[in-house]
């Protein structure tokens, strides 16, 4: 049988405390008995020098007629019932007497006596316990008598006082004892109760958290008790468990929305491809001029398709976490590029570099030019033509600094948390209508994670949107 901890703790409790009465009241009954034994012993030695002298006292008949005793003489400190005889060196009896002080004894009562009695030399006083005929315990006291021509003198007396005193105080620990060990019982069960309620609570606690509801805490969490310290430990671990479990619905619902929504991109080409080559099929005898247009939509699509398959497969790589192939390369050069790409491309367009020094980092040409070219071509392509854009170039604390910043109408709050999830646009008519597959800024951000560094993105001052680049410097 498997007792619970709380069962376990108030037997325990219980078993210690039952150990300790019964330990003390040994160590009381003996240390009682040991003292009234020694003032019997007192006594016996105290009568020693005058214990023959007993014998011939007169006192109360005792049963029979022919046992003396009386007050006066030195019975006065022995009780009643003591018995004294003389014997001789072969342990025969000479005479005896017994002693009843307060008033006659109905019982003839005597000590059972060895056979032979103990001679530790003359005058010498040796003590020993005894049962009387009756089972009264007695104290015996054995004197050699030199002037008796070496007879034994026994002096005995009955310990039925000590017994009542003993029994008496038996009784009594049994009832502390009893009492103490309920009490004691009671008051370990309110303690263990109350220091395993909070179990209990966090019990009930795990129950709700396993049957869905993350966002429930277990209490006391309080690093004064080690219940308290355990709850703040399950509150850390609950708060990673939940943060784990919403990443992952996050990550499940941004997968969900990435497949559909490269679903819809390919989709898109793909019905243009069918639908013009449908069109060719169905009706072979169109104008030059409509064939060579559905040629080149066609084609263009296949383009489309095939730029949205290579930045699809670039994520996944990025993604997987293929190295790169680094090398020193001057982000200068590649900014100046991408300028010289806006003004064939968009040649009214303000644009503005400023790249004073150069500034080298330790990564793949290709993929930072990818970062580039998608910062500088989203912000020509998302702002009016009059919009000015400038680009900045610098050093600081160990890293370059990439900014660039138009002053269009900008990304609202939810428009900068989203702005880099794959195939996520503010206006989605526009982007396509452009030419973008919404994948531009998601590549920008893995190829950023990729080198170890960090993009966001900020409202302007005055309006606009800035997309910031950290990246580590190479090292010199």
């Amino acid at each position: 049988m498997t007792l619970s901890l709380r069962a376990r703790l108030l037997l325990a409790v219980v078993l210690l405390v039952l150990f300790g009465l019964v330990v003390a009241d040994i160590a009381t009954y003996a240390a009682l008995r040991s003292y009234m034994v020694q003032r019997v012993d007192d006594q016996l030695r105290s009568t020693g020098p005058n214990a023959a002298s007993l014998l011939n006292e007169p006192g109360m008949p005792g049963p029979g007629g022919d046992h003396h005793g009386g007050p006066g003489g030195p019975s006065r400190d022995l009780p009643t019932g003591t018995y004294v005889a003389l014997f001789t060196p072969q342990a025969s009896l000479i005479t005896e007497k017994t002693i009843y002080v307060t008033a006659p004894a109905t019982t003839n009562a005597k000590p059972n006596l060895p056979k032979t009695l103990p001679n530790a030399g003359p005058d010498v006083i040796t003590l020993l316990d005894a049962t009387g005929s009756d089972g009264t315990p007695y104290r015996v006291m054995v004197e050699s008598l030199d002037q008796a021509g070496g007879d034994f003198l026994v002096v005995a007396v009955p310990l039925s006082d000590v017994q009542s005193t003993l029994s008496g105080l038996l009784s009594l620990e049994g009832l502390i004892g009893s009492a103490v060990l309920l009490a004691s019982a009671a008051l370990a069960l309110w303690i263990v109760r109350s220091g395993l309620r909070p179990l209990d609570r966090m019990g009930d606690t795990a129950a709700a958290i396993a049957a869905g509801d993350l966002g429930r805490r277990v209490s006391p969490a309080t690093s004064q008790t080690e219940i308290g310290r355990l709850g703040l430990a399950l509150n850390a671990m609950l708060a990673q468990i939940e943060e784990a479990f919403d990443e992952r619905t996050r990550t499940e619902n941004r997968l969900r929305r990435f497949i559909a929504s490269a679903s819809h991109e390919l989709r898109t080409p793909l019905t243009s491809i069918r639908g013009y080559s449908e069109l060719l099929r169905r009706r072979p005898n169109l104008p030059k001029s409509e064939v060579e247009s559905a040629h080149h939509r066609i084609e263009d699509e296949a383009i489309r398709m095939g730029v949205l398959v290579d930045d699809l497969l670039l994520l996944a790589r990025l993604d997987q976490g293929r190295p790169l192939d680094r090398q020193p390369v001057d982000l200068r050069g590649i900014l100046h590029d991408a300028s010289g790409d806006v003004a064939v491309t968009a040649p009214d367009r303000q644009l503005t570099v400023e790249a004073p020094d150069p500034v080298v980092v330790y990564g793949d040409d290709l993929r930072l030019r990818q970062v580039v070219g998608n910062l500088v071509r989203n912000a020509v392509v998302h702002t009016p033509p009059e919009t000015p854009v400038e680009v900045r170039l610098a050093q600081e604390n160990g890293h370059a600094l990439l900014t660039v910043t138009d002053h269009g109408p900008g990304l609202s709050d939810d428009e900068r948390r989203r702005v880099f999830e794959p195939f996520y646009r503010a206006d989605p008519g526009r982007s396509r209508d452009r030419g973008g597959s919404g994948l531009g800024l998601s590549i920008v951000a893995a190829v950023v994670a990729a080198h170890g560094g960090k993009v966001e993105a900020r409202p302007t001052d005055g309006g606009g949107a800035t997309f910031r680049v950290e990246l580590p410097l190479a090292a010199s």
